[in-house]
């Protein structure tokens, strides 16, 4: 399949993104190795109106500064000094908004992904969860501001179609600091894939 092209992040209504890359192939080439798999739960971040995102406020500081750039780049951070965090940027520039992955359905370098991740089989937990797919990925702060169209980490078109029915919303998860934007139902999965992290729903 193609990789989607940079006009497809340029979608200023980030929610919408969101569940638009569901189904959606995400590889990374890493030292030679080629692995990834298909995107089964993401989470929308609006920008500077969301409390939750990093952004809010119009904050600007080093880590975000790559949020304020043209759509179609990675957003990379590390997460309580422990995990890589996957976001993908959108919508133009100026506009900070992001798509954390949160989950995704091993399809290719699996033995690969069983070996960064320190398994021994295929089950949910190798790359469900946005730290726990990042570190099958090999994804870290050098892929930081990557070009989803580059030859590093991309994202590819899919034969899969994702229903509206297919969807599930909830509210994002460990974000209790966004106070009322915690409930807010952005985080969205494939209903009855076991490749997301919990609460899972269905």
């Amino acid at each position: 399949m193609a990789k989607l092209p940079v006009s497809f992040y340029q979608d200023y209504d980030v929610i919408s993104l969101a569940k638009q890359l569901l189904g959606k192939q995400l590889f990374t080439f890493v030292d030679g190795e080629l692995t990834g798999g298909m995107i089964t739960e993401t989470e929308a971040y609006r920008g500077v109106s969301d409390k939750a995102s990093h952004a809010y406020g119009g904050r600007f500081t080093p880590r975000t500064e790559v949020m304020y750039k043209k759509g179609g780049i990675s957003y990379v951070y590390l997460c309580y000094g422990m995990h890589h965090l996957l976001n993908v940027v959108t919508a133009g520039e100026g506009t900070p908004h992001a798509v954390l992955i949160r989950g995704i359905e091993p399809r290719i370098g699996i033995d690969i992904m069983l070996h960064r991740r320190n398994k021994i089989k295929l089950q949910p937990q190798l790359t469900a969860g946005p730290g726990a797919l990042s570190q099958a990925l090999a994804v870290d702060r050098t892929l930081n501001g990557k070009a989803f169209t580059g030859n590093e980490i991309w994202i590819e078109d899919s034969d899969v179609v994702i229903s509206h029915q297919q969807i599930v919303a909830t509210k994002r998860i460990g974000i209790a600091y966004a106070q009322e934007h915690a409930e807010l139902p952005w985080r969205f999965y494939i209903r009855g894939n076991p490749f997301v992290s919990k609460p899972n729903k269905g």
